[in-house]
């Protein structure tokens, strides 16, 4: 399964600010990137002004693996109930990151019915712009 964006319906940008400017412009460059602690070493996501664990205000960006395995997803099927921007059947994952971090996305290439909890998955990027890179996932064979 792939997305489809609907033509004509705009697709919703993410608010990009200092705290998480780093994150969006990694993708351009193909990277998956997350915020560490410089004091503590504490890896997060989403970013963030400050440590949750130790307060420290100075981040490092940390490039991932892009590997993980799926925590829980949910299909969207109901045009009503979705982003009217992309057409339905589409997959919403939350993927646990190696990195010990949890992210939400987006999976491609696989059929609803063949999704379960622990599935290996990779990242990639999709081009949705010429100024909007998406972080999406795939099955990884392992």
């Amino acid at each position: 399964m792939k997305m489809t964006y609907v033509q004509g319906i705009p697709i919703l940008r993410p608010y990009i600010d200092f705290d998480n400017e780093e994150f969006w412009k990694a993708h351009q460059e193909g990277k998956l990137v997350f915020q560490q602690c410089k004091n503590c070493g504490l890896t997060v996501h989403r970013p963030r002004p400050m440590c949750p664990r130790c307060l420290d205000t100075e981040p490092n960006w940390v490039e991932s693996t892009g590997l993980g395995k799926i925590y829980s997803w949910t299909t969207f099927r109901y045009d009503r109930a979705a982003y009217p921007g992309i057409q339905v059947p589409y997959i919403v994952v939350l993927v646990d990151m190696v990195e010990g971090v949890r992210m939400l996305s987006n999976l491609e290439g696989v059929e609803p019915e063949d999704i379960e909890v622990g599935m290996p998955v990779e990242v990639f990027f999709d081009r949705v712009d010429d100024d909007l890179v998406l972080p999406k996932f795939k099955r990884r064979e392992t």
